[in-house]
């Protein structure tokens, strides 16, 4: 048996391959399944006012016009619709809920966001502005939602990696359309244009979206130049990115006390651009059109980036369209979609659609425009889609027609008869098209007699463009791509065969630890226990709910079910091993101890948080305490600081070894946990960031990096114990390193965690300190199965810690403490270790359990015999440790990588399959650092521990 089994060298190198060809595979999957939309090249011309069946050639070659002027000229003649607009204000309020401004479900909004919000109510009271609705596209951030609206285009869904590091829009979009007819462009606020739109605007002041914490200054830099801009008549395009309202909602939520005095801030400043830019005429400035739009909403907490409903309220008003609106539930009681604004500016502007746009005209926005404008606008609307769906379609599903099919009514090969329109979505799209058409057609062949007929007509076409425009929009908008089958293939191909090469090393150390007679450790009758059954099952219970969108939306009530079930078979097993053998009533009550401690605590962590998607608004610990007012969590906060420090001190003197070593690591931890207790004590509730604050953070991370960088690399060279086994020496320096770890894990999640977070940390360290003390206390549970609870520990104090499936639980605003200036990197750094405390914390506890593990079994076989190679130890003492957290990584990774590929074509894919799926390779990630680290240590310090045990044993044969 021993000849045979697999070396540790051999177990590494299958580990690492196994591991290598999973990122492979992952990597394949993901370009393959997220693709980068495809898209028409170029940009539309003056082919955009001819019919899509019709040679473009036919046209006036455009390249010839060199002169933005004459562009401009020649698209207005070619469109047929008078542009009644000189200018353009888009003001851009960063996170506002359109509910804010128009209220919900035909109510208006709440009494105090009425009254913060005074002028711009009384313009949709007077019929002055007519707002929207405006339904985003998920993931709801800012730099795909600002594509969506100046291009017309959905984006992929990996837009929200990209967000964080904005590259330039290189497709036909509304303001390259602008800029090639001559329009001048100011730009102030949000630095997310000038990286979008380089070298477009001839002024522009950009402010960083990502510094959350300024809720003030940031918007004072874009006021500060409006006075200047509205008296000055060399622009044609204002663009004003305010940002202040959503960092507001990203510090304090929705129900902010900084929010009705941000959103009176907003309605100041609509209130001077309408009276300023449109009302006052003693500049001849021309006519100004001002629209008021929203990138995304924000949910209770004030966060964004899912599918909610809080989310994907945007705000689109628009002020001097002279839409003659009667009543207040006309101008609020409206709905659309955000990417009907670009269509929406080309056409009352006088240019040509971009060529990706799947929006449609606003309806509304056009009742100031005679009746055949009207038709125009969408005639020219439903040609452009049609482009898009031609080049989606096969043109055999086209009928030929003949260039002036539609204008003279002389078809060859297609019947102008109105039908119902039946079959598969392209044939009803192409009937849809059909019979507007043909409408139009009638509409313009009696429009010089003006009869009830003719108006009955009228109506008839606008309807059948409005059904085509609508059915066309949506079928465009949802259409999947084409995903490369043989690169999914391929992928989950690598990763079926990474879970196989894990699974089989696994086995194959798990053969060797529990069949050999000189180790093992439970009698074979008891190799398939309940608890082992249990975690078993617990997989494929994981593995099967993952085919639902329900129970991924939910999936908090699983892991906190498995382990609170999971502890009560620890107890069963307790109790029935005291009932066989009585007395030891000291350890008994200790093992009890621990266990009642993991269930009351694993209770209050289930209770934290109503967690997952749909029953958010149910009562829980977080709410009552907020409720209850801020005192109440600050206190919280302190207590748990101050209990973590003590809890963390207590662990490191528990060794009872290298007190000089200890002492010095305590005195950096009480140092960093006293500064972590000032800073929330005086700088946590400054919105602003000072310099005081920024400094003392500062000073936290480099002193918590110092300490725990520092022991894992000093503590192994200080440690030589001649009293003590070499088991025994490296499981007390392990053990005060994983010691080191957790504790400044703990105070690092004390200072970056939501407020609230700081009593569900303390639990996740006391849960830590409990099952170690089981596994101390010579528990009848084998290592496998340990660390096993400790992973699916970590993973439901992950959801116990607010966070879901949604990217709108994202932490975001603890991604920017100690930041003075923006950095990508470091912000994203944060943001992942805020997300993922919990596995992280309970992958570190791994190098204190093999500490606590070592000393435990300091006089075993493996170290009474001296020709145990260091090798075999490490492969003994670290393989399961390392295996396990791997192996069940890699079973949900390609579990649900292969469920991501059936439901490819459901209806959730993309606002709760494909989010998963994000969290799913983050978690991923998360685990190959957490057992890199783990490896890295223990090999260091058993590497460190021989070498220095071999120095002193020649000096003492010397």
């Amino acid at each position: 048996m021993t000849t045979a089994a697999m070396t540790c060298t051999r177990l590494t190198i299958f580990t690492v391959a196994g591991i290598l060809l999973q990122i492979i595979g992952l990597s394949i999957f993901v370009f393959g399944f997220f693709p980068v939309k495809p898209t028409l090249s170029g940009v539309s011309g003056s082919e955009s006012y001819r019919d899509p069946f019709c040679d473009s050639s036919l046209i006036s070659n455009e390249s010839e016009l060199h002169h933005p002027e004459k562009l401009r000229l020649l698209y207005q003649e070619l469109s047929g619709i008078s542009s009644k607009y000189d200018r353009l204000i888009l003001m851009v309020i960063d996170g506002l809920p359109a509910e804010f401004v128009l209220g919900k479900d035909g109510k208006p909004p709440e009494k105090v966001l009425k009254e913060s919000m005074p002028y711009t109510q009384s313009l949709l009271a007077n019929g002055d502005a007519i707002g929207y609705h405006a339904k985003a596209a998920p993931p709801t951030v800012t730099m795909p939602r600002l594509k969506a609206m100046v291009s017309g285009a959905i984006g992929g869904f990996l837009d929200v990696a990209f967000n964080f590091n904005t590259q330039a829009l290189l497709d036909d979009n509304i303001l390259g359309q602008f800029f090639r007819i001559g329009w001048k462009m100011v730009m102030l606020g949000d630095e997310t244009w000038l990286k979008l739109f380089p070298g477009l605007f001839m002024r522009h002041d950009g402010v960083s979206s990502f510094f959350v914490k300024d809720t003030v200054q940031v918007d004072r830099n874009v006021s500060r130049h409006l006075p200047d801009e509205l008296n000055s008549d060399d622009w044609n395009l204002l663009i004003l990115h305010y940002l202040g309202l959503d960092h507001v909602g990203h510090t304090g939520g929705r129900n902010s006390p900084l929010m009705p005095a941000k959103l009176k801030e907003m309605d100041d400043i609509v209130r001077t651009m309408h009276l300023r830019a449109m009302m006052d005429r003693s500049h001849d400035q021309g006519q100004t059109l001002l629209i008021i739009v929203s990138d995304h909403g924000m949910t209770e907490n004030g966060n964004h980036g899912g599918s909610s409903y809080e989310e994907t309220d945007s705000l689109m008003l628009f002020i001097g369209l002279n839409s003659n609106i009667s009543d207040y539930a006309s101008a609020t009681n409206n709905v659309a979609f955000q990417v009907d604004l670009a269509p929406t500016l080309a056409l009352l502007f006088g240019v040509p659609i971009p060529k990706n746009n799947v929006g449609v005209l606003v309806p509304g926005t056009l009742c100031s425009f005679r009746d055949f404008e009207q038709l125009r606008a969408l005639e020219l609307n439903s040609w452009q889609l049609l482009r898009l769906m031609l080049a989606q379609i096969q043109s055999s599903s086209f009928p030929r027609v003949s260039c002036n099919c539609f204008l003279d009514g002389t078809c060859e090969g297609l019947d102008l008869d109105i039908s119902e329109c039946s079959g598969d979505k392209e044939k009803q799209l192409i009937c849809l098209f059909r019979n507007a058409a043909a409408l139009h057609g009638i509409w313009k062949s009696k429009k010089s007699t003006e009869s009830s007929s003719t108006m009955e007509d009228f109506s008839r076409a606008l309807d059948a463009y409005n059904t085509f425009l609508k059915t066309a929009s949506e079928w465009l908008a949802s259409k999947t791509t084409e995903k490369p089958v043989f690169l999914l293939g391929l992928g989950v191909s690598a990763m079926l065969l990474s879970c196989f090469i894990c699974g089989t090393v696994f086995l194959s150390l798990f053969k060797e630890v529990y069949h050999e007679p000189k180790d093992r450790v439970c009698s074979l009758s008891n190799l398939l226990n309940l608890e082992e059954v249990f975690i078993f099952a617990l997989l494929l219970i994981l593995v099967i709910s993952m085919g639902s969108s329900s129970m991924v939306e939910e999936e908090h009530y699983i892991w906190h079910f498995m382990v609170s079930t999971f502890h009560l078979l620890l107890l069963f097993k307790t109790a029935k091993s005291f009932k066989i053998s009585k007395g030891m009533n000291i350890l008994r009550d200790f093992k009890f101890g621990s266990i009642f401690s993991l269930l009351i605590s694993g209770r209050l962590l289930r209770g934290w948080h109503q967690g997952g998607v749909n029953w958010t608004y149910l009562p829980d610990i977080s709410k009552w305490l907020v409720q209850g007012g801020s005192g109440y969590v600050k206190w919280i906060q302190l207590i748990s600081i101050i209990l973590v420090i003590g809890l963390g001190l207590y662990t490191l003197f528990r060794t009872g070894s290298n007190r000089k070593g200890v002492r010095i690591l305590a005195f950096g931890f009480s140092t960093c946990g006293f500064l972590v207790l000032l800073h929330v004590g005086r700088y946590q509730d400054e919105l602003s960031t000072g310099f005081g604050a920024t400094v003392t953070v500062k000073v936290i991370y480099y002193l918590l990096s110092i300490s725990s960088i520092g022991a894992s690399l000093v503590l192994p060279w200080s440690a030589l114990n001649k009293d003590k086994s070499f088991l025994a020496e490296v499981g007390d320096c392990l053990y005060l390193i994983g010691s080191a770890y957790i504790l400044c894990w703990c105070l690092l999640q004390q200072l970056l965690q939501q407020p609230i977070n700081s009593g569900p940390i303390l639990l996740l360290l006391l849960q830590i300190l409990a099952i170690l003390c089981l596994s101390s206390s010579d528990f009848q549970v084998n290592e496998w199965v340990e660390i096993t609870a400790l992973y699916y520990m970590g993973m439901a104090g992950h959801f116990a810690l607010g966070n879901s499936n949604t990217l709108a639980t994202i932490h975001v605003a603890g991604a920017f403490i100690g930041i003075s200036s923006h950095s990508t990197i470091l912000s994203g750094i944060l943001m992942f270790m805020i997300t993922y405390a919990s596995p992280m914390l309970f992958l570190l506890s791994l190098v204190m359990y093999i500490g606590a593990n070592l000393r435990n079994h300091s006089n075993s076989t493996i170290s009474t015999h001296r020709e145990t190679s260091l090798g075999q130890i490490l492969k003994l003492k670290l393989g399961f440790p390392c295996l396990v957290p791997l192996c069940i990584n890699s079973i949900l990774l390609t579990a649900y990588t292969v469920v991501l590929l059936l439901m490819r074509n459901h209806l959730f894919v993309w606002s709760v399959f494909s989010p998963k799926y994000l969290y799913v390779c983050a978690t991923t990630l998360c685990t190959y650092i957490g057992v890199c680290i783990v490896a890295a240590t223990v090999t260091y310090t058993f590497y460190v521990t021989t070498f220095l045990r071999s120095n002193r044993t020649r000096h003492n044969n010397s």
